[in-house]
């Protein structure tokens, strides 16, 4: 790992210690963070770092499909899934087009849907 060892250390150790719904904050903003570099390396015309940026969103997307449990969550895992496999849809359609309507559209989505988990995670880890 690059950078920091501290700082990178750190990160490790959060992560293996945080709680479900810490993991899927972090996996939430990792997306939206690949889809701001991506956004950046279509702006320098940079396509292969927009290409290496995408594919770790729709690979993060792809793991939010996957931890989906459709006989608990119900209708609400079917809409989460419908809507984690539009924007997938959309990053295949940024990769391919260059569209950057398409990277700023599932960023708004993840942004969204962030928002909301952050307050359900807070509610969660209140009560415990």
């Amino acid at each position: 790992m690059a950078g920091n060892p501290g700082a990178n250390q750190y990160k490790q150790i959060a992560v293996k210690t945080a709680t479900r719904g810490q993991i899927l904050l972090l996996l939430y903003e990792a997306a939206i963070q690949n889809v701001k570099k991506a956004t950046a390396c279509l702006d320098k015309q940079d396509l292969a770092g927009k290409g290496t940026h995408i594919v770790k969103a729709h690979d993060i997307l792809n793991e939010l499909v996957n931890s989906l449990d459709i006989e608990i969550g119900g209708d609400v895992a079917r809409n989460l899934e419908r809507l984690y496999n539009f924007m997938t849809d959309q990053l295949v359609k940024a990769n391919l087009e260059n569209s950057k309507e398409a990277l700023q559209q599932v960023q708004k989505l993840l942004e969204t849907l962030l928002g909301g988990w952050r307050v359900a995670v807070e509610q969660v880890e209140r009560k415990r």
